[in-house]
């Protein structure tokens, strides 16, 4: 499963919006955060992160996309 910037966007502002921030509003925050915190999650493990497979035909290490 590829990793989705939007998804995790949402599931960070239902959070929030469990926590108690108001999605809307003139002073809200909560989507633009969100988006940055989703991008920057998405970004760094897609650029940092490996998985080590040991064993069987596909054994390697292998990039997250």
């Amino acid at each position: 499963m590829a990793l989705s910037k939007s998804q995790l966007k949402t599931r960070i502002i239902n959070e929030m919006k469990a926590q108690g921030a108001k999605e809307t509003g003139q002073y809200s925050w909560v989507e633009r955060m969100a988006e940055a915190i989703s991008n920057a999650v998405v970004d760094e493990i897609q650029a940092n992160a490996q998985v080590p497979v040991t064993g069987g035909s596909s054994a390697g290490t292998y990039k997250v996309e």
